[in-house]
């Protein structure tokens, strides 16, 4: 990827994270829209999984500071309620090998 389109996708993450930033320490959580949010997360979702297949080490998905065990476990089963698996599919792929 050229170094400029490397500079510009910086710059949109850095954009999101700063209205995200913004909405949360306002409280006024319609500041990033749902349609936006979905869209974020479907990518961020896409390319985590993209590299962390790709990869041959553990690629680390957040920052465990930034985050709260409330925060995971609300997106987590959002997550997993939106393509509609379950615990039992989940328990399959949480111990498996890399390759």
């Amino acid at each position: 990827m050229p170094a400029a389109a490397k500079a510009e996708t910086r710059a949109l993450g850095a954009d999101f994270i700063d209205a995200a930033d913004r909405a949360l320490a306002s409280g006024w959580l319609d500041g990033v829209g749902d349609a936006e949010l979905e869209a974020v997360m479907t990518a961020a979702v896409r390319l985590y999984a993209a590299k962390a297949e790709a990869s041959d080490t553990e690629v680390r998905p957040i920052r465990p500071e930034k985050v709260t065990p409330t925060d995971i476990v609300v997106t987590v089963s959002a997550l997993i309620r939106a393509v509609g698996l379950n615990l039992w599919d989940l328990s399959m792929w949480f111990n498996r090998e890399k390759r």
